[in-house]
């Protein structure tokens, strides 16, 4: 199979497929006509020529919907065969981590597993997780937030490090004392590097072995967090399973490969110090 490079690649040509397929048009003009008489029962000649017409812009509305959903799905089949990996579709990747856990809904709309880089085996996948409000009428409201996102398990850093968060920068420093205080089960890593400090916000468990902490962050490590991960990409480190994540659902071979690349370059790190 020839490598397909987005997601959107092959959605005209599933978009012709389908307009050039007999049943396509009858179902299409079968709804028209529906149209057409409901227009005609209630408005007259004039809205049933109207009816009529939306009749076809909703079936190539639906026809286009389905040339995209197959679009994506060829996308991922040809990632999965060209980096050998194995395509589960939907499914759930636990709570292993704080942002695992983050929402009150959750749900992992694509999930890819294998090897992704060298030795290193684990998981690829395009994340959702929600947050629902009701307001004070009593009116539901659903926020989704897209990720992509890949898992790795190392467990040589349980020893030395049970957890850790790096997380994108948020709110003001000024209050970041303030915001420490009522931090029970964490403390914050403050290092020299600003640039580090203007990007990140580091989190470590209490139980944790200050001097490996300050040796994983190397001054090599710390220019690389800086300069090369995509924006707003974050880790976390829990009990030894690594979660690397950045915003959006990617949708291209570049955008797949950028964050395996990326949280790989992070998980090799942490074993390489674990390993030391």
């Amino acid at each position: 199979m020839t490598e397909i490079e987005n997601a959107n690649q092959l959605r005209g040509a599933e978009f012709g497929k389908l307009i050039r397929r007999p049943l396509t048009w009858i179902l299409t003009l079968v709804g028209s006509i529906l149209l057409a008489a409901l227009g005609a029962a209630i408005g007259g000649p004039g809205v049933a020529v109207a009816g009529f017409f939306l009749g076809i812009a909703i079936g190539m509305v639906i026809a286009f919907a389905v040339a995209d959903g197959r679009a994506e799905d060829a996308f991922y089949d040809s990632y999965a065969e060209a980096r050998g990996l194995t395509r589960q579709g939907s499914g759930d990747l636990g709570q292993a981590t704080p942002f695992l856990r983050r929402g009150d809904k959750r749900k992992a709309d694509e999930i890819f597993t294998g090897p992704l880089s060298g030795d290193l085996e684990g998981t690829l996948a395009l994340y959702t997780y929600t947050q629902v409000s009701t307001d004070s009428d009593g009116n539901r409201d659903e926020t989704d937030y897209p990720f992509t996102l890949i898992l790795v398990d190392i467990p040589e850093t349980v020893a030395h490090l049970p957890e850790l968060l790096v997380q994108t920068k948020s709110g003001f420093k000024a209050l970041e004392g303030l915001e420490d205080k009522f931090r029970r089960k964490h403390e914050r890593v403050t290092l020299e590097s600003e640039a580090m400090r203007d990007r990140y916000e580091i989190f470590v468990g209490k139980e944790h072995d200050s001097v490996w902490v300050r040796r994983l962050f190397s001054p090599s490590f710390i220019v690389w967090l800086t300069e090369s991960p995509p924006k707003k990409f974050a880790f976390e480190l829990v009990d030894g399973k690594l979660c690397a994540f950045a915003p959006k659902h990617r949708d291209s071979v570049k955008g797949f490969d950028e964050m395996v690349e990326t949280g790989c370059a992070v998980a090799r790190r942490l074993r390489e110090e674990a390993n030391e």
